[in-house]
């Protein structure tokens, strides 16, 4: 009798659970589905901000930009916050999100908010919004290009390993960590971090549409950081406050009257499955536990 219970009960999470990944995947592929945009705008409703983290160490645009597609589709999200905590990372991806940020503002405003640190390609993606707002103790700025190029070659002579490099094109293994770089092979990376460094100076200066002097910023853009009270002295910051104050700023950019919604940018499909997955496994196991324990508190004839 309590095996059939238990096996009914198994039986019965297991359908559930089948039931349910059902709808979630038709319901996420309907509403992620892009065409589907136009009745996502007529079911949602309400004045929103969409805010999309962006967090630790830049290395790919991909999700980023994603997020701010949907969030300027999206007729409710009025304006959208950036919320900032990363060192850098990267040139070419903080490139790609400046350059879409540059397309939303022409339709929503877009608020950076900066946590703990937001320097380096942190505020390369910052100076591309409408207002960047942090706090007195928040680290910013770094404005510059750093290369590292190990150098081993004096090590692999030392244990007596020969390497041997078969190449066409002079340059073509110029940063090889198993020789120093020659003086050309020096100018040529050193070009390259500079023009580099002209992009980002020149980014932040239209970024920042005359907020702060081009004379000015080209004095600091030597890679130093600053606190947040430092950066707003120099122009390189708007406001002073927290996450709050930024979400109150977009929300007036955005004409949206009293307290806003937020929203975040919906977890992936394999998340939710992940998640469902997970929770349904433990509820499995409670039913488990709870037939076990029923049973042990059962008077047993031996």
């Amino acid at each position: 009798m309590k095996k059939t219970r238990l096996s009914l009960s198994l039986t019965f999470v297991f359908v559930l659970m089948i039931i349910f990944v059902a709808l979630v995947f038709s319901v996420s592929r309907f509403f992620d589905d892009e065409s589907s945009s136009g009745l996502s705008n007529i079911l949602d409703r309400g004045d929103k901000i969409g805010v999309i983290p962006i967090e630790g160490t830049i290395s790919t645009a991909d999700q980023t930009l994603k997020n701010l597609r949907k969030f300027m589709k999206r007729s409710s999200i009025r304006a959208i916050v950036l919320r900032i905590n990363s060192p850098g990372g990267t040139v070419a991806p903080a490139q790609e999100i400046y350059r879409e940020i540059e397309k939303i503002r022409r339709k929503k405003p877009v608020v950076s908010s900066i946590e703990t640190v937001g320097a380096s390609a942190a505020y390369y993606i910052a100076s591309s919004t409408d207002r960047i707002v942090c706090s007195k103790g928040s680290i910013t700025g770094s404005i510059g290009v750093i290369m590292i190029l190990p150098d081993v070659h004096k090590v692999i002579e030392k244990i007596g390993v020969n390497v041997n490099v078969i190449k066409a094109g002079a340059f073509k293994d110029i940063g090889s960590v198993i020789r120093a770089p020659d003086d050309k092979e020096k100018d040529i990376l050193q070009n390259f971090a500079s023009e580099v460094h002209e992009q980002f100076i020149s980014d932040v200066i239209h970024g920042r549409n005359g907020k702060i002097d081009e004379d000015k910023l080209r004095s600091i853009a030597d890679g130093q950081f600053f606190t947040g009270q430092k950066a707003k002295e120099l122009g390189l910051v708007d406001s002073i406050g927290n996450f709050y104050d930024a979400i109150k700023i977009a929300a007036n950019m955005g004409g949206i009257k009293g307290e806003p919604e937020i929203e975040y940018p919906k977890k992936k499909w394999n998340s939710y499955l992940d998640l469902f997955m997970d929770s349904a496994s433990r509820s499995a196991l409670k039913v488990i536990e709870s037939a076990a324990s029923a049973k042990d508190s059962m008077p047993i004839l031996q």
